[in-house]
């Protein structure tokens, strides 16, 4: 039994990991290639939930998975109204900029569906438990683990096995020689802003029963966004996915062990890494998009 219970921290340990990955990897395509470190990334994955709550009470939990759709198209239009003006600027205004919009973001949501936490329940079809001998897990929980391996998959195909892909990994490593063969990076920025956003997104759609919706949400999961962007290293795709498997884990063990311990584990952790890597675990020297 006190194995079968590890198991089942080891996995609420991975399914931690799987949204902070969602996120995570949001973050850090976007800062690799535009050179822009998104404060209110947050304030996306909060507005996947909300519009999940609307969705849902007109359509259903199904058409509630449009919601990351309509998320990365608000994407899209912060990236050609904003982010795009600051690319070539001081990173510190772009802070600014993300900061502030990230307080908008957050306060619109409490004008507009005000500061009590909504309801949102687990669709009946998706409730239940899965048993396998001694082990029982909730099959909403799996299902989680299983859309968030699906879309980082489908992020690694687009990124590592077509030409669009190509093109963005070469504008990360030097978009001078990018912009000298006639390649204008705009529009690559502006579909990898759609991306990353639309991950958040999904991430607030999946998460939404489970952790609650509510105006701050976003503000509580981008911290711990960060430090598996830190621990993996700014710009590092497979980074982020070995340190959102590496965060997931050790918190759910930690909690194992000592309950209490389990938040700071990751901070801990993230302490330990720069210490030793101050570039984080994948980190690389990245040329600033201009």
């Amino acid at each position: 039994m006190q194995l079968v219970f590890i198991l089942e921290q080891v996995l609420n340990g991975l399914l931690v990991g799987a949204y902070y990955l969602l996120i995570a990897l949001g973050l850090s395509l976007i800062f690799a290639l535009g050179g822009i470190v998104n404060l209110a990334h947050g304030g996306f994955y909060a507005i996947g939930a909300y519009l999940a709550v609307v969705l849902a009470d007109r359509i259903g939990f199904a058409g509630a998975l449009v919601s990351p759709l309509a998320v990365g198209l608000i994407g899209v239009a912060i990236e050609r109204l904003l982010f795009r003006r600051f690319y070539r600027s001081d990173p510190i205004l772009s802070l600014l900029l993300t900061f502030g919009l990230a307080m908008v973001i957050e306060q619109g949501l409490r004008i507009v569906f005000g500061a009590t936490p909504l309801p949102f329940s687990i669709p009946p079809e998706l409730r239940g438990q899965i048993f396998v001998g001694d082990f029982i897990y909730s099959r909403y929980r799996l299902i989680i683990l299983a859309v968030a391996v699906a879309a980082v998959t489908a992020t690694w195909f687009i990124v590592y096995r077509t030409p669009f892909g190509r093109v963005v990994r070469a504008g990360v490593q030097n978009p001078d020689v990018v912009g000298a063969l006639g390649i204008s990076l705009a529009p690559y920025m502006t579909a990898i802003a759609a991306l990353g956003v639309g991950l958040a997104g999904l991430a607030g759609v999946l998460l939404a029963p489970i952790a609650g919706v509510h105006p701050a949400m976003g503000a509580e999961i981008l911290t711990a966004a960060f430090v598996v962007v830190v621990i993996g290293g700014l710009g590092s795709f497979w980074g982020v996915i070995a340190a959102a498997v590496l965060v997931g884990v050790v918190r759910g063990v930690t909690i194992y062990f000592n309950p209490s311990w389990g938040e700071a584990s990751m901070y801990l952790l993230m302490a330990l890494v720069l210490l030793v890597r101050p570039r984080g675990l994948f980190g690389e020297r990245i040329q600033k998009f201009d």
